[in-house]
């Protein structure tokens, strides 16, 4: 069986900064920041450097790795690092 890798990184979803949940790469769920984390110039310039989505994208690639059944928040994986899931 495969092992799965869980990253995470700041990326601007629809405009506004978040904290970006990855499986392989593949972005899966989002947390929204504090306000003063929003406005924190570190977080600002994380999130030009990465790609940036829209709601429409994470739930597209939320769909498919539901129907690969690799979504890891509703899936048992083998994960690398299990303990970067979100809450």
């Amino acid at each position: 069986m495969m092992k799965f890798t869980i990253s995470r990184q700041h990326c601007f979803v629809d405009n506004e900064p978040v904290m970006m949940y990855f499986i392989q790469g593949m972005p899966f769920a989002f947390d929204v920041l504090e306000k003063e984390d929003k406005e924190d110039k570190w977080i600002l310039s994380e999130c030009a450097i990465n790609q940036d989505y829209t709601l429409e994208d994470i739930f597209k690639f939320s769909d498919y790795l539901i129907a690969e059944e690799c979504h890891p928040v509703l899936f048992e994986l083998d994960l690398i690092n299990p303990e970067l899931i979100p809450e």
